[in-house]
């Protein structure tokens, strides 16, 4: 946790452009979209991986992907978005604090 980029931007050692915070997450804008909307959502408690999750941390994800689905008009997702959660290095996974990619806004490619 020591050097965790997502941790610096939840204390404000770093710049983000917050587009959502409560007490338990925070949403920002991915600094490197791979989508018309590319969006993060982060828990603030720092957790490498899903398998590394409390029963408290399995409620919070379930929390977020609830906030996601009722923030759709929001977030400029509501014709379709994508979730998705990276794991490990060959997962694609670049930062290792347990964040979801949220993107939209356009037509999608197929995986």
């Amino acid at each position: 946790m020591g050097n965790c980029v997502f941790c610096a931007i939840r204390k404000g050692e770093i710049p983000s452009a917050k587009v959502y915070e409560d007490k338990d997450f925070m949403i920002i804008k991915d600094i490197n979209p791979q989508a018309k909307i590319h969006l993060l959502a982060i828990p603030h408690t720092h957790v490498p991986y899903l398998d590394m999750m409390t029963e408290e941390g399995v409620n919070l994800l379930g929390k977020i992907l609830h906030k996601i689905s009722k923030m759709q008009d929001q977030l400029g997702i509501s014709d379709g978005y994508r979730i998705i959660i990276n794991q490990g290095e060959n997962g694609g996974q670049t930062v290792n604090h347990l964040h979801i990619h949220i993107m939209g806004g356009e037509k999608l490619k197929d995986m």
